[in-house]
């Protein structure tokens, strides 16, 4: 299992279009991805789950990863987080 911290520094957050990105990415991998905001833990996956966390610019994420493909996915992940930024 991988863990990364992050701090969402996109204007928007993960909201709506940032949210749909993320969750597409995250879907085209086989492990298991969760992320964790102020004690939530949610499924990295599901495009609801992430939108009702409300990761607004400034927040703090904790993100797993846990499967033979989590290391690529982690990686990419980070990618596309980062590629949000304004």
């Amino acid at each position: 299992m991988l863990r990364r911290d992050f701090i969402i520094r996109n204007k928007t957050g993960l909201h709506a279009r940032p949210a749909s990105i993320f969750i597409k990415t995250a879907n085209k991998f086989k492990c298991d991805i969760h992320l964790v905001k102020d004690g939530q833990e949610i499924d990295g996956k599901s495009i609801i789950s992430l939108l009702t966390i409300g990761a607004r610019q400034g927040s703090m994420i904790i993100i797993t990863t846990n499967g033979t493909d989590e290391k690529v996915a982690m990686d990419e992940l980070i990618n596309v987080l980062n590629s949000l930024e304004d």
